[in-house]
């Protein structure tokens, strides 16, 4: 039972630390979908989502007004179209990604993912014909994500599949170029991809879901600082209670909008994403809450300490509030969407290769990185391959979102607004892994895969 205090803790949270509801996501079966004509298929696949969802962002709007909770995003995640599409008799698979955009521009949703291919272990002709898509798709659609699992620590690496997403990302970046290759900010590499993630842009609905349900994702940065500005001077254990102290108070929220809009769309009630997604505004970081814990720049030393901390808190946390916690849950890192990431960026403390380190240790991986234009499509490739292998050694999941942006150099800033905000170029290690990609293959999965 929550007292009167901790109430108007959360409500001064809402108001005043930027705490929302970062996302409600409705995941769609297109299972049934399945036609062996495109048209047809594509029909099918917008008529499901248009009834489905047909109510998905009035209840969210609903749920907002009444429960005084901001509800920054309403999505939809469909079912791997590489799996539904497979049995269309066409090798282009861009028809598929403008139904997308037709059914969601129709409902008013902020992203639909699930343009996404599941191939940790090998590719099927559905999964190439879908990869090989991905360029043009992201570049004749606005809210449409993709995503790629191509490696998992049961199945190992997909090598010759990384090799050729350095290649999609090279070609994505350069048809979106007038644009800041906005492309890429909505094409995620996975290892481990969580199969009810509702955060964008690698949520897809999993073969394993109901028919419908709906994953909610929280957030909370800013809660997280203001609540260790009280206990500062105070020992790292002090810390710990008060990141999971609030942590709790914060998905507390976000198992009370999951209910409400299940039951109110039908839907089954999915998973809570416990992670903390930072956005470009002022108090809403989370290297900003690893500064307050002690780090004096995000980047600096004691940053992956402080970063794998706050994880482990939050979802300690987090866990104790929620019937079923899923998806991400963890401290998301993207660059571009976090005020003190970019600012660490400027001053000098944080480049690519700390990132790299902190996301051993936090929720998903190099997420929004833009680097230079002239990034070779092998070097794209070899630090899918370095994050890949940290998710598949490590049993977690792991991510990259990287955007070379062509005609910018380091040091440029690439405004995108919104929640994507601005991203400053890195610098990338300039020694070649040419030789590397070269030789393709598959990684076997690693001793730590026999668990049965």
């Amino acid at each position: 039972m929550l007292t009167i205090q901790e109430i108007f803790e959360t409500q001064k949270m809402i108001t005043e630390d930027t705490l929302d509801v970062r996302t409600i996501t409705m995941g769609i079966s297109l299972r049934d979908c399945a036609h062996p004509n495109p048209r047809a298929f594509c029909q099918n696949i917008y008529d499901k989502i248009t009834t489905k969802a047909k109510n998905l962002v009035r209840t969210g709007e609903e749920i907002e007004a009444e429960l005084g909770v901001p509800i920054i995003n309403k999505r939809i995640a469909v079912t791997p179209i590489a799996i539904a599409a497979e049995s269309c008799k066409t090798d282009n698979y861009v028809p598929m990604a403008k139904a997308l955009q037709a059914a969601a521009t129709e409902l008013g949703i902020n992203f639909i993912g699930g343009f996404s291919a599941l191939a940790e272990k090998g590719t099927t002709a559905g999964d190439q014909k879908l990869i090989r898509s991905i360029p043009e798709a992201l570049a004749q659609t606005q809210i449409v994500c993709s995503s790629v699992n191509i490696g998992s620590t049961k199945a190992g690496i997909n090598f010759d599949l990384v090799c050729q997403m350095g290649g999609i990302i090279k070609k994505t970046a350069e048809l979106t170029k007038d644009s800041g290759a906005i492309g890429c900010a909505k094409l995620v590499v996975f290892c481990n991809a969580p199969s009810d993630n509702p955060f964008m842009a690698g949520a897809f609905h999993g073969v394993g879901e109901s028919d419908t349900t709906i994953n909610v994702g929280v957030s909370g940065p800013g809660a997280v600082k203001r609540a260790l500005e009280h206990v500062r001077g105070k020992g790292i254990d002090v810390v710990a209670e008060t990141i999971k102290r609030t942590a709790f108070k914060i998905t507390r929220v976000g198992q009370l909008v999951a209910q409400e809009a299940a039951a109110r769309l039908g839907a089954q009630c999915g998973i809570i994403d416990l992670s903390l997604a930072p956005t470009p505004a002022i108090g809403d970081s989370v290297a900003h809450i690893l500064e307050e814990i002690g780090v004096e720049s995000c980047g600096g030393a004691g940053t992956v300490f402080a970063l794998a901390l706050l994880n482990d808190c939050v979802k300690k946390g987090g866990v104790m509030a929620a019937e079923r916690v899923g998806g991400l849950s963890g401290a998301f890192i993207p660059v571009s969407e976090d005020a003190g990431m970019i600012a660490a960026v400027k001053r000098g403390s944080l480049n690519i290769e700390m990132l790299l380190a902190m996301t051993s240790v936090c929720s998903v991986g190099l997420d929004m990185i833009a680097v230079p234009g002239d990034t070779t499509a092998e070097t794209l490739s070899a630090i899918i391959a370095d994050e890949s292998a940290i998710g598949m050694i490590n049993n977690k999941t792991t991510a990259v979102r990287i955007i070379p942006v062509p005609g910018k150099k380091v040091g440029d800033l690439i405004e995108y607004g919104g929640l994507l905000g601005s991203a400053p170029v890195m610098a990338v290690n300039p020694f070649r892994p040419n030789a590397l990609i070269a030789r393709g293959g598959r990684v076997p999965a690693p001793i730590r895969s026999l668990t049965n």
